[in-house]
């Protein structure tokens, strides 16, 4: 946080975020002031995160997304350090396999769900709990554009991200008036996570895109950053779109 920004008073709780996609979010966060809470597996990463997005301003809390414990803790954690948690980015996730679905083994379809919807769905429980039930807040999925579209090879993930699309759209329902719940589907991200999408081959992706590029963290984190702040007071039950315009390309939607 740099001299000019004042404290929001504002607290978020952002799930794997010691780089990529939750990283990018956190770092928008911080920037405007808030203070944040962010969750990653591997502890020394976490620690490295929380070092460079400024450890006066910011938490880790290491575990696994799907660990109902660790769910609990990360919110107690926040709670405990901060006294509030306004707003929950679940963008923890997972998508280990690469391949046709019909060949798919159900067990490794189980694990992809449970990391990346039934976890997105036990930190909101916890939240609305601990906070957001009597003080209210927001609510960010991070799901995808294979969500809303055939996706060859990362089936069982795009399955997951349209049921946290899903999910969305049931906890924006439910939880109002009081939080509001959107979703962000981004394309193609600069991140380790997407690296076998673009790697060795990032200029010929990126030239699919009517923007030229491919997106950054930085782009999901303005986005998420607008959803969790007062200027979309009056949105909830939406899914932002962020995908460099590649859904103007014909036979791609």
């Amino acid at each position: 946080m740099t001299a000019q920004t004042q404290d929001s008073g504002k607290v978020a709780l952002v799930t794997g975020a010691s780089r990529g996609i939750g990283y990018g979010i956190a770092e928008a966060l911080v920037a405007r002031g808030d203070r944040v809470a962010i969750t990653g597996r591997n502890e020394e990463a976490l620690k490295e995160a929380v070092e460079q997005l400024g450890a006066d301003r910011v938490i880790g809390i290491a575990g696994k997304a799907h660990d109902e414990a660790h769910q609990a803790a990360a919110v107690e954690a926040t709670m405990a350090a901060f006294g509030r948690v306004d707003y929950l980015v679940n963008n923890a996730g997972t998508n280990p396999v690469f391949g046709p679905i019909a060949e798919l083994d159900l067990g490794v379809a189980r694990k992809v769900f449970e990391t990346n919807v039934i976890s997105a769905l036990g930190f909101a429980q916890q939240t609305w709990k601990a906070w957001q039930k009597e003080n209210g807040g927001a609510i960010v999925n991070i799901a995808s554009v294979a969500a809303i579209s055939a996706s060859p090879f990362i089936g069982a993930y795009g399955m997951s991200k349209a049921a946290m699309v899903n999910l969305t759209l049931q906890l924006a329902h439910e939880l109002a008036p009081g939080v509001r719940v959107n979703s962000i589907a981004p394309a193609v991200i600069k991140t380790k996570f997407a690296q076998a999408l673009y790697e060795g081959r990032e200029e010929e992706a990126a030239a699919a895109y009517p923007l030229g590029r491919l997106g950054m963290p930085e782009d999901i984190g303005g986005a998420a950053e607008f959803l969790l702040s007062d200027r979309s007071g009056w949105i909830t039950g939406q899914t932002l779109v962020v995908d460099g315009g590649i859904f103007l390309k014909a036979g791609v939607h």
